[in-house]
């Protein structure tokens, strides 16, 4: 593996663990056993590589929810693989990230802006159209105002004052939330659905044990 990818897999690790701000660049160094100038050599600053590491994150989400929508065989089956991803991912990783590259890194936080309001919310019109042509989604609900609550949905586990990282576990959390929300769309037949998946990922869950 080259020593950028290094550096930056090793950053995503700590940045996950830890959150964004308590990381310094002395530890990535430390933990990868380079000086902190073999670091500056591949990036220009912090800013840098943190903007890199949340360009992967993106690009590899992106990627997972494309794949989702085009292997789904319906809306829901879509929804219930995109989960399978986040949950993992969720859990292991920091609640304060979002807030950090917020505050202090200001230009990698409106990529992941143009990400959320763009291509996310995107996806998620276009799983509710397709929940509804396949007569799984309520008709009369309104895509545009659903798809933005949804989307907000799918940041609400960040929300430390909502749900402390100490009490709430961030992948268990996505799960609800996403569960609170198919139940609240489906029809009678996207119910039998949502109950056909959910028994299909508790039998491999324990066949994974």
């Amino acid at each position: 593996m080259e020593l950028r990818e290094r550096i930056k897999q090793k950053a995503d690790e700590l940045y996950r663990r830890y959150g964004v701000k308590s990381v310094t660049m002395d530890e990535i160094a430390s933990q990868l056993g380079v000086s902190k100038k073999t670091i500056y050599q591949c990036f220009s600053d912090k800013n840098d590589l943190v903007d890199a590491v949340i360009a992967d994150i993106l690009n590899f989400n992106k990627k997972f929810c494309l794949s989702s929508r085009d292997n789904a065989q319906n809306a829901i089956h879509e929804v219930f693989l995109a989960m399978e991803s986040l949950e993992s991912m969720f859990d292991n990783m920091n609640s304060t990230i979002l807030f950090d590259i917020e505050r202090n890194h200001p230009a990698t936080f409106k990529k992941f802006k143009e990400f959320k309001y763009n291509f996310l919310l995107d996806i998620i019109k276009k799983n509710i159209e397709r929940g509804k042509a396949e007569e799984l989604y309520r008709p009369e609900m309104d895509t545009d105002i659903i798809a933005k609550i949804r989307l907000e949905c799918v940041i609400l586990p960040f929300s430390e004052e909502l749900f402390p990282q100490k009490q709430y576990q961030m992948g268990f959390l996505h799960k609800q939330l996403i569960e609170f929300f198919l139940y609240g769309m489906v029809t009678p037949k996207g119910y039998k659905l949502i109950t056909k998946y959910q028994k299909e990922r508790s039998e491999n869950d324990r066949m994974k044990k």
